[in-house]
């Protein structure tokens, strides 16, 4: 699961996602973006600024919750959630309501130290360029003010059997490796971009899995920390 990424510049993302807008009032947000922060994501023809949290269509208000009221954690969506098990995730899907999340690098937690903490463990693409991460979104209409409230999630999957994104988050050690369900996020190349945003249910599910290793470039999000992954 991703809890914490650093998104480009707008004008960098409309080059970069050959979108055709005018910036003179640059859309608002963070570099650095957390759960239920504002961020940008891509559609087919235009760039939108949501909240990093999905909004369930009949959600109270603008904190996540589930059926029973409580808060949830939307700000990640597993695709097993999100094709059949997850009524918050399965509507958006359903809908083809899907879009790139641009990210300049991701972070996720590694506690395979020596010193048994966890080292926050940074990832971006090795050509340099940002990346565009699988995403769903949602527009939410608040039920008092009758605002339309733009959000998303970020769309992961299985990465047991990945040899570098299998070493996040902590092992259980009560389970087989090849059962550990770590996570990871879904990264759309290029060539994909138009069947992940326009395609079949089909042809954009064909399309989650964890990143390449070859278009990964990757060290510890804090400079002064030298450590080595054993990869």
């Amino acid at each position: 699961m991703c809890n914490r990424y650093e998104t480009p510049r707008p004008e960098d993302i409309v080059r970069h996602f050959h979108l055709q807008l005018s910036l003179d009032v640059p859309p608002s947000y963070p570099p650095a973006i957390g759960p239920r922060n504002p961020g940008p994501y891509v559609l087919s023809d235009r760039l939108v600024v949501g909240q990093w949290a999905l909004l369930p269509d009949k959600n109270p208000d603008r904190i996540p919750r589930g059926w029973n009221g409580k808060p949830i954690s939307t700000n990640n969506c597993r695709m097993e959630g999100m094709t059949k098990k997850s009524p918050t995730f399965r509507a958006p899907w359903s809908r083809g309501q899907r879009c790139l999340i641009p990210a300049v690098s991701f972070d996720e937690p590694y506690w395979g130290s020596a010193s048994g903490k966890n080292i926050w463990w940074r990832f971006r693409r090795a050509d340099r360029s940002p990346w565009a991460l699988a995403g769903l979104y949602n527009d939410w209409i608040d039920p008092e003010a009758g605002e339309v409230v733009h959000s998303y999630t970020m769309v992961t999957t299985n990465a047991d059997s990945h040899p570098l994104m299998r070493l996040m988050h902590k092992h259980d050690p009560k389970a087989p490796d090849d059962q550990q369900d770590k996570r990871a996020v879904v990264a759309i190349e290029r060539e994909n971009w138009a069947l992940w945003l326009s395609g079949t249910s089909e042809q954009a599910l064909a399309l989650v899995q964890p990143p390449r290793l070859d278009v990964i470039a990757h060290a510890p999000a804090d400079p002064a920390i030298t450590e080595q992954l054993p990869v």
